[in-house]
């Protein structure tokens, strides 16, 4: 799984600098039942996929197609909601998926619009490489005004999930290029994991991202305390002198990693592109479409997305 990719695909659907400021009840009285649609889609999913919860953290989209569990969660809400965006609903969604794994809950902050475009160049631009270092990370942090302690808190995400084999192969067997595995891995860590990926082997195949894949909790941090942290991205928030500290605090201190987590989960939920959007009727198309050229036997003709 991508480092964070769930909360920075947020910048990409935020609505415009000049719009009103986001607040949470925004639909109370308009769709009073969204939020609980939303929350027992989520429990019968998580229920039947444990692993449901953190596919809908990492993998939500500015749409609400990408994944199956939203996808239904709009088309439940918008039924008796029209005229309400299908972005919150993955924004519920997410939240949701926190709480029912054991982590925190928070008020979502409302107002946002849909985006008219999607953008896979815009999403790669914003997605960390799972080989990413602390350095860089804080880097792409900063260019959102988003601190030290954001990058780690919200980090925190990987307490619950499962990465690729793909993902941490080369920390395996060519670290760095050196053609030796990460000296950081904790070495019985790294026999469970050369079993799991073994060179040349699946890279399709999943291993847990802490000791409890299934439990939002401050596990993640304490396995990379000891340098049991699944990918690159994770164990050098360790590694690297300016996250070590907050690492270290959040291993003790679970109250403290829920409280900054759900700080930088508002504060990301804040951060606006200055793109317009809308509210769509159907949360899997842009309401009007622009026509698209097809050709038919060497003629042009118009065709209009259907809705």
């Amino acid at each position: 799984m991508r480092l964070l990719f769930f909360v920075l695909c947020l910048l990409l659907v935020a609505i415009s600098a000049s719009a009103p400021p986001l607040q949470p009840g925004s639909y109370a009285k308009s769709c009073p039942n969204a939020e609980l649609i939303v929350r027992d889609v989520m429990k019968k999913a998580m229920i039947r996929k444990p692993r449901s919860g953190a596919s809908v953290m990492r993998l939500q989209f500015h749409d609400c197609f990408v994944n199956v569990v939203t996808g239904r969660c709009c088309w439940m809400i918008l039924r008796p909601c029209l005229g309400r965006n299908s972005l919150y609903i993955i924004i519920f969604a997410s939240r949701d998926a926190v709480a029912l794994s054991g982590g925190p809950h928070w008020e979502v902050k409302l107002g946002r619009k849909d985006s008219l475009t999607a953008s896979q160049k815009d999403s790669d631009d914003i997605t960390p490489s799972p080989r990413a270092n602390a350095s860089s990370l804080i880097d792409l942090f900063a260019k959102f005004d988003l601190s030290v302690k954001d990058l780690v808190s919200l980090s925190g995400s990987h307490s619950i999930g499962n990465g690729r084999c793909f993902s941490v192969v080369f920390r395996l067997y060519n670290h760095s290029g050196t053609g030796c595995p990460d000296p950081t891995i904790e070495p019985k860590f790294r026999q469970k994991l050369d079993k799991l990926c073994p060179l040349g082997g699946d890279g399709n195949v999943t291993g847990d991202l802490d000791f409890t894949p299934h439990v939002f909790d401050n596990q993640y941090f304490k396995d990379l305390v000891n340098g049991r942290g699944f990918l690159n991205s994770d164990e050098t928030l360790f590694t690297f002198p300016e996250t070590r500290g907050y690492v270290r605090r959040y291993s003790e201190d679970e109250s403290e990693f829920f409280r900054d987590f759900v700080d930088g989960m508002i504060m990301m939920g804040d951060l606006q592109s200055g793109r317009p959007g809308e509210i769509r009727r159907n949360c899997r198309v842009v309401n009007d479409p622009p026509p698209v050229k097809v050709v038919v036997r060497g003629f042009q003709d118009r065709k209009i997305l259907s809705r």
